[in-house]
């Protein structure tokens, strides 16, 4: 992250500060989901990042969730001490403490509840960019930070049938992001019982596994049945003209997943960015000796507009830096596409190629009209092969097991990577002990396999 000038811990404790190119990172795959949701119907919308604690105890099993992790405010203002400092008024204490939203169920569901008479209304569905604050005891910069960027999703509807289908819904829309955007293969699956959302009925998630084998939770999904409905009371006419509460879902993905990027795909360099999530798809470096520069430069700025009328994200490095130093940077930083320009390559109408996935070995001289014209078609391949390579990666360590016992085996012999297991293993003492023996916890039953549970460590 540092190497890559991605993000840095900041002065309020917990928190990241997410530089330029990281912050890119971020929107690109903002700026993709957000157009998935809006494909299903979802509206954006925003909500106070302040919450009365009135409406946060309402839901006593989600409060209870979050409790330990929230930011109160307690002041309205601020005055001199008798020391001459900067402190809470003690004049202005508030009539009722403010929490810095863990998370906006129970304000979105007060507000909506009048937005809402009959079934006429339904389905509702909302989406809020924003930020979010949970006091985290061990933070890391975009994996567990005390505040985060996301998007968190409220709907609501009629009947149960139709919240469960939405709550699967969005749960693939996360896995088409993560997958066909970020390149990060994940598994479907639901929680157990014991590791859902407070105040969910059901939770899904997209589970990934980074290179040292840990899984990152990587966005959840959680049919909330009735439970924010009847704390807020959110109710409608039905069709047969009685009055009931609306059942709802909510969802949610993080920074984390930048993170997730960066673990899944970086290497000894440094990062490796997909490109369909790349600021800057084809870098191109001019490599100048001071006989024929402003040709080269030329010769350069001409391919950058080449490309861009191709829909190509292209820039020229015009920074007054060794060359060299050049293509060490934006190997740290991992475009996708190296491109290499001097008087020789510019003689013979061509230019130096290097895919950053494949590194050294794929460094190869062309026409500058062939380079062109295969642009497109080499990120899309780039994209295809960095998720290939990490899907390998995930299955190759995916251990099948048939009772505790060979789980602690693999697990003691430091194993790097997922165990599953019969689902009937999950919740015995046995299964327990092996959790605690070795700080594990049941990452999801499986989608693909509802019988299994996934075991691994996780960040």
């Amino acid at each position: 992250m540092k190497a890559a000038d991605l993000a840095e811990n900041s002065l309020t404790r917990g928190c990241m500060n997410i530089k330029p190119y990281g912050f890119a990172l971020w929107e690109n795959t903002q700026r993709a989901l957000d157009d998935k949701i809006k494909e299903v119907g979802v509206q954006n919308a925003y909500f106070p990042v302040l919450i009365p604690l009135s409406l946060i105890a309402k839901e006593a099993d989600h409060i209870d969730g979050f409790a330990t992790e929230c930011a109160v405010v307690t002041h309205h203002r601020l005055s001199k001490n008798a020391e001459g400092k900067l402190a809470p008024d003690p004049d202005s204490e508030l009539t009722e403490p403010y929490v810095v939203r863990p998370t906006s169920e129970t304000i979105i569901g007060e507000s909506v509840k009048n937005w809402i008479q009959s079934y006429r209304d339904l389905p509702l569905k909302l989406n809020q960019w924003g930020n979010v604050f949970r006091w985290e005891m061990r933070t890391r910069v975009f994996l567990r930070t005390a505040e985060f960027l996301w998007q968190e999703g409220h709907n609501v509807f009629e009947t149960a049938d139709e919240a469960r289908e939405d709550m699967k819904k969005m749960l693939d829309i996360y896995a088409d992001i993560l997958e066909n955007w970020m390149a990060i293969p994940v598994i479907k699956g639901y929680k157990t019982e014991d590791e859902k959302f407070p105040g969910a009925v059901e939770t899904m998630t997209v589970e990934a596994m980074m290179q040292d084998g840990k899984a990152l939770q990587s966005g959840t999904s959680h049919f909330l049945g009735q439970t924010f409905s009847k704390s807020a009371d959110i109710k409608f006419q039905s069709r047969d003209g009685n009055i009931e509460h609306a059942w709802t879902t909510s969802w949610g993905l993080s920074t984390r997943s930048i993170g997730g990027l960066i673990m899944t795909h970086g290497d000894d360099d440094g990062l490796k960015v997909p490109p369909k999530i790349a600021q800057i798809q084809v870098i191109i470096i001019p490599f100048l000796k001071g006989d024929n520069d402003d040709s080269i430069v030329d010769y350069c700025k001409t391919l950058k507009q080449n490309l861009k009328s191709q829909g190509v994200r292209a820039d020229v490095d015009m920074r007054e830096l060794r060359a060299g130093d050049k293509t060490w940077d934006w190997v740290k930083k991992g475009v996708p596409i190296r491109v290499e320009v001097g008087g020789r390559e510019m003689d013979a109408g061509q230019v130096t190629v290097t895919r950053r996935d494949l590194g050294k070995e794929s460094k190869t001289t062309m026409s500058v009209d062939e380079f062109v014209a295969q642009a497109q078609s080499t990120l899309d391949d780039i994209q295809s092969n960095m998720f290939e390579t990490a899907k390998k990666s995930v299955m190759d360590r995916i251990h099948d097991v048939d009772a505790i016992d060979a789980a602690r085996t693999f697990f003691a012999g430091n194993g790097n990577g997922f165990v599953r297991m019969d689902k009937t293993l999950w919740g015995t003492n046995e299964f327990n002990a092996l959790c605690d023996e070795f700080s594990l916890s049941p990452r999801c039953i499986p989608l693909d396999t509802p019988d299994k549970v996934i075991v691994g460590k996780s960040y």
